[in-house]
Formats: structure tokens, sequence, C-alpha cells
């Protein structure tokens, strides 16, 4: 991600939206954020006005319904606001946000700690091979 502005929260649910639908008018983005009828279309139009003004989201305007895409993917934009969080609480600790997120929020499920115990061998596994050359 090629230091884009972080997404608001209201931007991060929009760009949820496009990364699970793929390239979206507003009027589709706008029907799958209000369930409830809380939002006004407008609303759903001038955010994502905004967004295309930040550079969080391209717009194909060449028919009449104009169709927006996420300018980066959800690994990328995640990849970004995890190194900016653990830069700013963490001091940019990656062990001590770990130990934190499965000690102190909840418990790690047998099949999480499976999970992360397969990427730690990992980790260690391209480390080595990284050393030795």
């Amino acid at each position: 991600m090629s230091k884009l502005p972080a997404p608001t929260p209201s931007e991060l649910k929009i760009l949820q939206c496009l990364w699970r639908q793929g390239p979206s008018t507003v009027r589709s983005v706008h029907q799958q954020l209000n369930s409830d009828g809380s939002l006004s279309y407008t609303t759903t139009l001038k955010q994502m006005q905004i967004m295309h003004a930040k550079g969080l989201v391209k717009r194909d305007d060449s028919e009449r319904a104009h169709v927006f895409m996420a300018t980066s993917s959800e690994a990328e934009t995640q990849q970004a606001m995890l190194n900016d969080f653990m830069t700013r609480v963490y001091e940019g600790s990656a062990s001590r946000l770990v130990l934190q997120a499965l000690g102190a929020s909840r418990p790690a499920s047998s099949s999480e700690l499976e999970e992360i115990d397969r990427l730690v061998q990992k980790l260690r596994a391209d480390s080595e091979t990284n050393n030795k050359r």
C-alpha cells in the first residue's frame, strides 16, 4: 500500500464491501451497508467521493452509473494498518503485539494455536535458509 491515508472505520466498511464484491456501484455498496435503513444513499455517495479524492478507491465513469474499486488489496491495507498500529502502540515490537493478542484479549483456540505454531515453524525455517546465504 503506497502511503495512502489509513481508512476511517466507515471507509473500511466500504472497502470491505468492495473487496468482497469486486468493482461496484454506489447503489450496490449502499445496499450492502444499509441493512437497517439508517444510512442515506447520499451519505454513501459522498463517502465514496471522499475516498476517491484520498486515493483509496478508483472510479470508472465511462458508464452512467460510476463503478468504484479499491486501489489496494485487503491484505495490503491490513498490513499497512497493522504496521502503523504496531509502531504507534507497541514501539514496533511484533512480539509484544502477539503476546498481548494471545494472552490478554481472549484465549486463542487450539486450532488458532496450531496455525500460529505452523507459521512460527515456517518463519524459523525461512530465517535459517536466509542465514545460510
